[in-house]
C-alpha cells in the first residue's frame, strides 16, 4: 500500500477539463491509423496503448455523464468498456482484489477486447447481415476449398477478389473479429483461378502498392492480361478526402486491377467504354468494398456470372456467388475450428 502511495504521489494532478482534452485527442485518431501504428510497436507498448484508450473512454462517457443532457447511454459506456477490457494479463482499472477473472467464452480466439468483440446481433442493421435472396454465398476456407466440386459444373464470366495480402511490417493483421490474418503470395497464387474461367473472363483484383508488381507477374503466370484499372477514392460522410497512413505518403485509395483471358462476353457499350475508372464514394466497414464496384461490373458484364473470392457478409450480393470464411459474420468455418482446436491454428493463416 505504501508503494502504491509513494507512486500516486509522484503523478502529478491534473484537471479534468485536461484528461477530457487528452482523451478526445486520443480518441479522434481514425481507427485505420491507430491500427496500423499498433501493428509497429511491442506487446508490451500494445498493452500501455489499450490501458490509454480504456481511460479515454471512461474520461469522456464521465464528461458526458456531467453534462447531463448528453449523457452516455448505459449500454453503450458498457459495450465500449467491454472492448477495451483486460488483455494479455493487463488489469482492468477499476479491477480489485475479489474479482473473478475473465474466463472468455471464446479462448480459442485469443484475447476478448484485443482479437474480437461480443456484440449482439439485434444492435446490428439488418442488411448488414442478412444474405441478399439470389446470393450464393460459400462459407469456407478458401486454401482447402474444394475448388473442383465448383468449377466442374460453373464457370464465371468475372471474378473478383481482395486478397488478405501479408505485410512485411511486424505481425500485421486485418483487424477481423474471426481470428483470421493474411495468406502467404504462394497461397494466393495456388487458387485455380483459371480454372473457373475456362471460357475466358475478366478478373478484378483489389492489391496494395506492395503488391502491385507481383499481382502483374501472377497475371502472367495465370494466361491473364492487364487491360484496366478501377481507382476508388475514398470519401468522408462530408465528401473530403478520407485519409489514412502510407508509408511514404498519406494514403485515400483503393486500387483495382482488371485482367482478361480468352474471350469474354462483348463488352456492353463497347463503342465508348462502359462506366468510369474512377469511384468516389464514402469509406465503409472494414474491408468493404463501394456498392459501385459491383454496379460497374455488371453494367461491363450483363447477366453474367459473377464470383467474389474472399468476400465478407457486408459484401454479400444478389447474383453472386460469394465465397470466404466470413461470409456468415457467425464465425470460421467447422472446418477451420476443428483446426483450431485441434491444431491451434487455421490452416493457410500467418499470424
Amino acid at each position: 500500500m505504501e508503494v502504491e502511495t509513494t507512486a500516486e504521489a509522484a503523478v502529478p494532478c491534473i484537471s479534468d477539463a485536461q484528461r477530457v482534452g487528452v482523451a478526445e485527442a486520443l480518441l479522434v485518431l481514425p481507427e485505420y491509423d491507430a491500427e496500423l501504428s499498433w501493428q509497429k510497436i511491442s506487446r508490451e507498448a500494445l498493452l500501455v496503448e489499450v490501458s490509454k484508450y480504456r481511460e479515454a473512454i471512461r474520461d469522456i462517457a464521465g464528461r458526458l455523464r456531467e453534462l447531463g443532457d448528453v449523457s452516455l447511454p448505459a449500454a453503450e459506456e458498457d459495450l465500449l468498456l467491454q472492448n477495451c477490457t483486460a488483455v494479455g494479463g493487463l488489469p482492468a482499472a477499476t479491477a480489485g482484489p475479489d474479482d473473478e477473472p475473465d474466463d472468455s467464452e471464446f479462448p480459442q480466439l485469443g484475447d476478448e477486447g484485443l482479437d474480437y468483440t461480443l456484440g449482439n446481433v439485434d444492435d446490428v442493421d439488418p442488411s448488414e447481415w442478412q444474405v441478399p435472396p439470389h446470393c450464393v454465398p460459400i462459407h469456407a476456407n478458401v486454401t482447402t476449398f474444394d475448388w473442383p466440386s465448383l468449377y466442374q459444373h460453373c464457370q464465371f464470366d468475372v471474378v473478383m477478389m481482395d486478397p488478405p495480402w501479408q505485410l512485411a511490417t511486424a505481425n500485421p493483421t486485418r483487424g477481423v473479429a474471426l481470428g483470421y490474418s493474411q495468406l502467404t503470395d504462394d497461397h494466393i497464387a495456388s487458387l485455380p483461378v483459371p480454372q473457373l474461367q475456362r471460357n475466358g473472363g475478366f478478373l478484378f483484383v483489389w492489391v496494395i502498392n506492395a503488391k502491385y508488381k507481383w499481382t502483374l507477374d501472377l497475371f502472367d503466370k495465370w494466361g491473364y492480361r492487364l487491360v484496366d484499372e478501377v481507382v476508388w477514392v475514398k470519401m468522408t460522410v462530408n465528401r473530403r478526402l478520407a485519409k489514412s497512413h502510407g508509408y511514404y505518403l498519406q494514403h485515400a485509395k483503393e486500387v483495382c486491377l482488371v485482367a482478361k483471358c480468352g474471350n469474354p462476353p462483348a463488352l456492353a457499350g463497347a463503342a465508348g467504354g462502359v462506366g468510369s475508372d474512377i469511384i468516389f464514394s464514402e469509406r465503409r466497414g472494414q474491408s468493404q468494398k463501394p456498392e459501385e464496384i459491383y454496379e460497374l461490373i455488371e453494367q461491363l458484364v450483363p447477366n453474367g456470372r459473377y464470383l467474389e473470392i474472399f468476400a465478407r457478409k457486408n459484401n454479400l450480393r444478389d447474383y453472386w456467388v460469394s465465397i470466404g470464411n466470413e461470409v456468415t459474420g457467425t464465425g470460421l468455418p467447422e472446418a477451420d475450428m476443428r483446426a483450431l482446436k485441434e491444431l491451434n491454428c487455421i490452416p493457410g493463416a500467418v499470424y
